[in-house]
């Protein structure tokens, strides 16, 4: 059962990327082809997998190996599904360790900055709604969302102005939301 474990995790593990919830629907096709679970006990493993840190693939994999075949299944399907994306990284650290010096390699990733900056920046836009997403438009302009606006200036403004800690911006911008929403 281990090895059966180990294998089916590293296939999801290697074949699937997106980020966690991308990885749902691999893992689900894995374990009910092999008649592990039914689909109750998948959607139960995985609604504790989204509500405990962490990725919820890995914590998926975890919740499910062991509900499989206790601690040694739930070692199993963390290993797999995690020796893939540890390879690459390990692979991927040793390529620009070997580049560190290259001028070439410097400019390369110098280019890149603005690049992943605005990525960043469309990803906070479209979750704030701006731009053709949901609620988008002149009828995002409510009072919600300008309160999120000073809640994210006020942010970045202890950030750069009082170098507070990003955990102690994250608590208080919560807390704020909390009062405010």
């Amino acid at each position: 059962m281990l090895k059966a474990l180990l294998l089916a995790f590293l296939k999801i593990g290697l074949f699937s990327f997106g980020g966690g919830y991308a990885v749902l629907p691999s893992i689900q096709a894995e374990v009910e082809g092999h008649g592990w679970l039914t689909q109750d006990d998948f959607a139960r493993a995985i609604s504790i997998a989204a509500m405990s840190p962490g990725s919820i693939a890995t914590n998926g994999a975890t919740l499910i190996g062991y509900r499989i075949d206790g601690f040694g299944g739930a070692l199993a399907a963390t290993v797999g599904i995690l020796l893939p994306s540890l390879v690459l990284i390990v692979l991927v650290a040793m390529f620009f360790y070997r580049m560190r010096d290259s001028k070439w390699m410097r400019y390369v990733l110098y280019s890149l900055r603005p690049i992943i900056t605005m990525l960043i920046l469309y990803a906070a836009i479209r979750l704030l709604g701006i731009g053709g997403g949901s609620g988008g438009g002149a009828a995002g302009l409510n009072w919600t969302f300008i309160a999120t606006l000073l809640i994210i200036g006020g942010c970045v403004f202890g950030m750069l102005r009082y170098k507070l800690h990003p955990v102690l911006v994250i608590v208080a911008s919560g807390l704020t939301g909390i009062v405010l929403f």
